[in-house]
């Protein structure tokens, strides 16, 4: 179980690989915004989308109905053991309560509060330290008794093959923006995304937009008369193929930078610090972070910037993504392997 949005189901992507490893089949139960990215990992069976109102940004009223739907779900699949895994600010217990009710047998969780008897194997972890969500979940599936198999390095992935998107973007070699996000508050200005693809397109570098269909507005702003506005064009896995096929990607911390580490692409992260970089940030990739991450919305979990002018990402120029795009494209690769600090805050390397 991985309730909530797409690069929350990506980021889960190795532990269920695990999971996969040594059970007979896996079924993921996910929210109706992971549903897509769910279809995409390998190793999981069968997808069922249930909304939680404990975890949903736009939650239903728990009703006995709703209560119900989840039941009949878990009866049709009738699960050996059930694996919830979370973030470290959400609770597995709602859930534990409702698959035990359900009568599921065994069930696994992450939960620094007592579980009672919700919990057969309750895993605890130290919370002050900031761990990658990816290795944070494979950490359970191991304390759960799954592990990799050999060969397997752990790194995000997505089904192969993915389908042809030449029809929308040419040949491979382009830069993709992606200017949305599902929090405000991760937003880069969409002024200065449109400025950022004027000077890639007028430095010879051709662009690709995409985004959601409720951004297309957006989109349309940002690509102007220099990008390929893809905006509401591609189903989710066209998107991963249509990331794929780029040299980089810029992108705020939302769903698509997590795509884009699971296609191996390298990213520009204009990322809010309004959650820890050390978590979420893209996950085994050649990564750039811009922003400032110690500014004062840092660590608020914050969906609308509660820091007038947005200043943790509005103070990161155009120019300076471009040159960081150029830069990366550049050096992706082996040699980018390693962390250093750059001007404004900046740091590079492989996560």
């Amino acid at each position: 179980m991985r309730l909530d949005n797409a690069g929350d189901v990506l980021l889960a992507g190795p532990a269920i690989r695990a999971l996969a490893a040594g059970a007979r089949q896996v079924v993921l139960l996910t929210g109706p915004n992971g549903g897509a990215a769910a279809q995409l990992l390998p190793g999981v069976d069968r997808v069922l989308e249930w909304r939680a109102p404990w975890i949903d940004h736009d939650p239903l009223p728990l009703t006995r109905p709703h209560v119900n739907k989840l039941l009949a779900f878990v009866d049709q699949a009738e699960p050996e053991l059930a694996v919830i895994f979370t973030s470290f600010h959400q609770s597995s217990l709602p859930t534990a309560l409702l698959l035990r009710l359900a009568g599921v047998p065994r069930i696994a969780a992450i939960s620094e509060d007592y579980p009672g008897s919700l919990l057969d194997v309750r895993h605890i972890v130290d919370e002050t330290v900031d761990v990658p969500e990816p290795e944070r979940m494979l950490d359970l599936a191991r304390a759960a008794g799954f592990a990799l198999p050999p060969g397997d390095d752990g790194a995000l992935a997505v089904r192969r093959p993915l389908p042809s998107v030449d029809q929308f973007t040419g040949p491979p070699g382009y830069v993709v923006v992606h200017p949305g996000a599902s929090a405000p508050a991760r937003m880069w200005p969409a002024e200065l995304y449109a400025g950022a693809v004027r000077e890639l397109a007028l430095g010879g570098v051709r662009v690709v937009v995409t985004g959601d269909p409720d951004e297309q507005a957006l989109t349309a702003r940002v690509a102007g008369a220099y990008g390929t506005d893809l905006g509401g064009v591609t189903t989710f896995p066209e998107l991963a193929a249509v990331l794929a096929g780029a040299s980089a990607v810029v992108v705020g911390n939302t769903g698509p930078a997590h795509l884009a580490a699971a296609v191996g692409t390298p990213v520009v992260s204009l990322f809010s610090p309004v959650v820890p970089a050390a978590r979420w940030a893209p996950y085994r990739v050649p990564v750039v972070l811009l922003g400032d991450q110690h500014a004062a919305c840092r660590g608020s979990r914050a969906r609308m910037c509660p820091v007038p002018g947005h200043p943790c990402l509005a103070s990161v120029t155009a120019e300076e993504v471009v040159r960081t795009v150029l830069r990366l494209v550049e050096v992706a690769g082996p040699e980018a392997a390693g962390i250093e600090e750059g001007p404004a805050g900046m740091k590079e390397g492989v996560r």
